[in-house]
């Protein structure tokens, strides 16, 4: 009988894996669409539904603008959704982030434009942006901690991974879905509403958000520290502030070329291909999408990997590449050609997988359980705003003032020595010796809410 229930048991403990990874890629994939679709349409036509009448510069800035804003708002839903994460539990604040997202991106594609009802369109069109940034700021944290929290600690980084999938995952879909769109429907019938319908598809993240309410239990990690009355604590965010502000800062430090090197390389690219070399905008997605479904089969390789030698000379070696890779992209996109395009890309999606693949479980294992909520959403997305945020921002007016891509190959190169000397100065976190020598039996759950 004992020997029957341990292995119902485990079997069991392995479902639960499995479904958490599912929900968390699920979830992630949509939410991250979410996200993304703004920043297509940001290069592609809210210039012209949102802020007309500009000359082009102006309204692919203002547009960018926009975009930018829900970067800003990224550290405050990190703290909102932290302090609640360590607070009430993992899954109720991932269920709540989801669904506002969801209802967010939806109210973006009932949006009207400008020509319908004046400058009140642009303003709501940031307000909406605020709410998605809120929301995305507190979603990260919270699928990544119901996957890592409910691995085995020598598979944290491959489980630690798939929440990360969701990103190229939803790059691959939502240009998809606008490629798809435009050659469809025409251009001009894409600019008149068909840019609509990928926000409107986000409904779909409520159902998402639904079903995790429904069928996932909180982590084994979040259940111990409930039990030993940690999560009383007045302030998480204050508390990690206050114990772990060392790991913070560096956390964000080291996602400074992640985010800011992918939003080059996803949203930039688009707008300098398109409106800088006159490309047609099929080129460009193209090598995008190509790019990222390399680097989808990357990403847990690296996390994988980080799980034999350890996080930190994973995630050195790809910012390091990214320093690298800095002035080949460019080089390889001015080409104008479309196989050298997707080349560059990729090169520089590469670099960015190394550090992305082994990045969930490396911040979950910097902070305790009690504060893991708030110190990993905090770091990641203070390193957001001043990475990601503004790189597309910064990237235009780096072109428009000096006329040469050069000078964005500088600022890449920026971005990854920064990260390079907050990786190098993090511990290490993951012992894979330790780890192997009392792993657990396959499919078991382990809390270690030490991390």
């Amino acid at each position: 009988m004992a020997t029957t229930g341990t292995g119902a048991s485990t079997a069991l403990d392995r479902r639960e894996v499995r479904r958490t990874s599912l929900v968390s890629l699920l979830g992630s994939t949509i939410e991250w669409y979410d996200f993304f679709i703004y920043g297509t349409a940001a290069a592609l036509v809210l210039n012209t539904a949102f802020f007309p009448g500009a000359d082009p510069f102006i309204g692919t800035l203002a547009a960018f603008s926009s975009f930018a804003v829900g970067f800003l708002a990224r550290p405050i839903g990190g703290i909102i959704w932290g302090h609640f994460g360590d607070r009430i539990g993992r899954k109720k604040a991932l269920v709540s982030a989801l669904f506002v997202m969801g209802a967010s991106t939806t109210l973006v594609g009932l949006l009207p434009g400008y020509a319908t009802i004046g400058v009140a369109a642009p303003i709501l069109l940031f307000v909406l942006r605020v709410v998605q940034g809120l929301a995305v700021g507190g979603q990260w944290g919270g699928a990544v901690l119901i996957a890592t929290e409910y691995a085995p600690p020598n598979r944290r980084g491959f489980y630690g991974s798939f929440p990360q999938l969701g990103v190229p995952i939803a790059v691959i879909i939502s240009n998809g879905i606008f490629l798809g769109l435009e050659a469809g429907l025409g251009k001009e019938a894409f600019v008149a509403w068909g840019w609509r319908v990928p926000f409107l598809l986000s409904v779909l993240l409520i159902g998402v958000a639904l079903y995790a309410q429904l069928r996932l239990e909180d982590t084994p990690a979040f259940k111990q520290i409930q039990q030993q009355g940690a999560t009383q604590r007045r302030s998480p965010i204050i508390e990690v502030l206050r114990s772990h502000p060392k790991q913070v800062a560096l956390a964000a430090g080291s996602f400074i070329a992640v985010n800011g090197g992918f939003y080059i390389f996803v949203v930039y690219v688009l707008s300098y291909g398109t409106k800088t070399l006159g490309l047609p905008e099929s080129t460009m997605l193209i090598g995008i999408l190509g790019s990222s479904a390399v680097n989808l089969a990357l990403i847990p390789l690296f996390a994988l990997l980080s799980d034999r030698v350890g996080r930190r000379p994973v995630y050195l070696a790809g910012a390091i590449g990214t320093c690298v890779a800095a002035f080949p992209v460019f080089w390889l996109i001015d080409t104008r050609s479309t196989f050298l395009i997707f080349l560059g890309l990729l090169v520089g999606g590469i670099a960015n997988s190394a550090m992305y693949g082994p990045q969930a479980a490396f911040f979950a294992e910097l902070f305790s359980a009690e504060v893991r909520y708030s110190g990993a959403s905090l770091g990641y997305q203070i390193g957001a705003v001043l990475g990601g945020g503004l790189a597309p921002l910064i990237a235009v007016s780096l072109y428009q003032a000096t006329g040469t891509s050069a000078s964005t190959s500088v600022y890449l190169l920026v971005m990854g020595l920064i990260t390079a000397v907050s990786a190098y100065l993090l511990h290490e976190t993951h012992r894979p010796r330790e780890h192997a020598a009392n792993a657990p039996a396959r499919g078991s759950q382990v809390s270690d809410p030490a991390g």
